[in-house]
């Protein structure tokens, strides 16, 4: 009996071309997503001039900016970079469902991935945890995953 053939895309950033799309609001977590995105770009062989970062007032406003930019047809892939705190109203539900939904659906309609590095926590505390600067930045893996998924696509293709 002979095994399936299985494709895996690489974690490797030379060769491509991504674009990551950061919200402001929240900036004290954002950024530090952003340099964990940026530091695994930069270890997995990226050139710096080859990853865009475009910046957008918040969450609710990543989506139609990441749509842009697959739609462009100048990236293999996009990094959706964001931090949603619940707070005392329905508002955490709506942007953080409506953000999921956007990115989601600018992904499927453009066939580029779209990475959801959107932090959707309970607590500043939660959000600092996964936007750590030692290990388990959540920007980082979020770059990985773009990279994974712009290999395997490529891979797809072919």
């Amino acid at each position: 009996m002979s095994a399936p053939r299985v494709l895996e895309g690489e974690i490797v950033a030379r060769g491509r071309k991504v674009a990551v799309v950061a919200a402001r609001f929240n900036d004290f977590i954002v950024a530090s997503l952003l340099k964990g995105a940026t530091a695994a770009w930069l270890e997995r062989g990226g050139p710096a001039e080859d990853l865009l970062v475009a910046r957008v007032p918040g969450a609710f406003e990543l989506p139609v900016a990441a749509r842009r930019l697959a739609l462009s047809g100048r990236y293999d892939a996009v990094v959706a970079l964001g931090c949603v705190i619940r707070g005392d109203t329905p508002h955490f539900e709506y942007v953080s469902g409506e953000c999921a939904r956007g990115l989601q659906l600018a992904s499927l309609e453009t066939g580029v991935p779209v990475i959801f590095g959107v932090l959707t926590v309970e607590t500043v505390e939660q959000a600092l945890e996964r936007a750590a600067t030692t290990a388990g930045n959540k920007g980082a893996e979020a770059m990985e995953a773009a990279l994974e998924m712009a290999s395997l696509m490529a891979s797809l293709s072919s």
